[in-house]
């Protein structure tokens, strides 16, 4: 027992000292997989190792390098302009359509990094481009795309729905679909709300540019006197300002090119399931290739440091995993003598350690611990209880050391990113303190 408590105690002070000094969590955390690894586990450097995330390091790097590739040659900017044009200047719009995209793959079966991995980037961009709160986009892409991930035909929902019925408890794949749906678009209203998102809705919508010969555009002169009249600035920021006087030009051959290889990406990852590093570090390279001169600097954007980090706590996870802290976690909770409380905290267990680890992971392994006592006739509802662990156990990976909060760490621009950090991080803690409390109470105790 006494080493499980010393790994909880060695992560819980890697945060404290992350958060109070400049300090990369994830050199940290390698330096405690290894002293705790050796000196606890009596793990070799190999099997400490063992843990580091190759599939996570490759998906961050391939995304953020070729999101870097079509930063540079103009293709997200294009995207943006097309995607106002789209809305009729509705800014406002924008956070929901990519909550709503991010929610229908995840929904007809992508995984939620994947779906996470090509829209936050896009979603991101256009904060940066637009003055929107680029911690409202990201959560909204990630809140869209945990909403849709428990439809029937979905990973996290067939992988819920197999463990329950292999189980012999009631299942009932709707309501589950539906309780993430419903949760995720709750909190995303939240967001949109306490993050600027009223703000946009008060602002007028961008006017489309009209020709004013070839290759001339000119702004709308009503919304030109509007905002003289009002004597005050663009609501929007001067950023799109200064996009209102672009004129709506064609994408060139090139960009073209680099929306074809995003396109790739979506089929090769959702429709033929390859994996996602591989292929967008494929598409990345063959880009580079074709303009190498333009794209040197792309390897250069990649983001680095959000990288160590995410990697490296999740190499110390692997750790606690080898070791048996989360299954003796999980063991402990779950041997408790009232239902309820067994309940309250598997949710609690799920959260935190999915907030770090893989979620299905934590499918996998902790709804199986509640078997026994939804077996015995509790008063527990089987199917309110895998309800409130399904979404315990996946809204909670906007933390930035879940997969999906470091592809939104990672693609945010403009901004400070150790402020940024803390933002998803404070964020990512409350509601892992937050959500499992109210999810047991909705779908548990009432």
């Amino acid at each position: 027992m006494l080493q499980h408590i010393v790994s909880i105690s060695v992560l819980g002070l890697m945060f404290v000292i992350a958060t109070v000094l400049p300090v990369n969590m994830g050199a940290l955390a390698f330096v405690g997989a290894f002293l705790v690894g050796t000196l606890l586990g009596a793990m070799p450097a190999k099997s400490i190792l063992a843990g580091f995330p190759a599939d996570l390091f490759l998906t961050l790097v391939g995304i953020t390098y070729l999101f870097a590739v079509a930063q540079n040659n103009g293709t997200i900017d294009w995207l943006v302009r097309q995607a106002v044009r789209a809305v009729g200047g509705r800014i406002a719009a924008i956070p929901w359509i990519m909550f709503g995209i991010a929610a229908v793959l995840t929904s007809v079966g992508a995984v939620s990094p994947a779906a996470v991995a090509i829209i936050a980037p896009i979603a991101l961009g256009f904060a940066a481009k637009y003055n929107i709160n680029p911690l409202m986009m990201g959560l909204m892409v990630v809140h869209g795309a945990q909403g849709g991930g428990f439809s029937p035909i979905s990973i996290y929902g067939g992988i819920t729905n197999k463990i329950v019925e292999k189980a012999g408890l009631p299942l009932n794949e709707m309501a589950t679909a539906f309780a993430s749906l419903g949760v995720n678009l709750l909190v995303a209203l939240g967001l949109f709300v306490a993050l600027g998102g009223m703000r946009l809705l008060r602002a007028p919508a961008l006017p489309r540019t009209v020709a004013a010969g070839p290759g001339v555009a000119a702004i709308d002169p009503p919304f030109q006197a509007r905002v003289a009249t009002a004597g005050m600035a663009d609501p929007l920021g001067p950023s799109a300002t200064a996009a209102r006087a672009e004129a709506e030009q064609p994408g060139t051959p090139y960009q073209y090119l680099t929306v074809l290889g995003l396109v790739a990406l979506a089929v090769l990852t959702l429709y033929f399931k390859l994996d996602i590093g591989f292929v967008s570090l494929s598409i990345a390279v063959l880009l580079t290739l074709v303009s190498p001169n333009l794209q040197k600097a792309a390897l250069t954007q990649v983001s680095w440091p959000e990288i160590m980090l995410i990697v490296g706590v999740s190499t110390y996870v692997g750790v606690m995993e080898k070791m048996g802290t989360i299954a003796f976690v999980g063991h402990s909770v779950a041997g408790l003598a009232s239902p309820l409380m067994a309940a309250l905290l598997l949710c609690f267990v799920g959260a935190v350690v999915s907030a770090f680890a893989s979620s299905t992971a934590v499918l996998g392994s902790l709804i199986p611990l509640a078997v026994p006592f939804l077996q015995q006739g509790s008063d527990v509802s089987a199917i309110g209880f895998i309800a409130a662990m399904a979404v315990s156990s996946t809204i909670v990976d906007v933390s930035p050391f879940s997969t999906n909060g470091a592809l939104v760490l990672a693609n945010a621009q403009g901004v400070d990113r150790h402020a940024f950090f803390r933002k998803l991080m404070v964020y990512g803690a409350l509601v892992t303190i937050v959500a499992p409390v109210v999810l047991w109470f909705a779908f548990v105790v009432v």
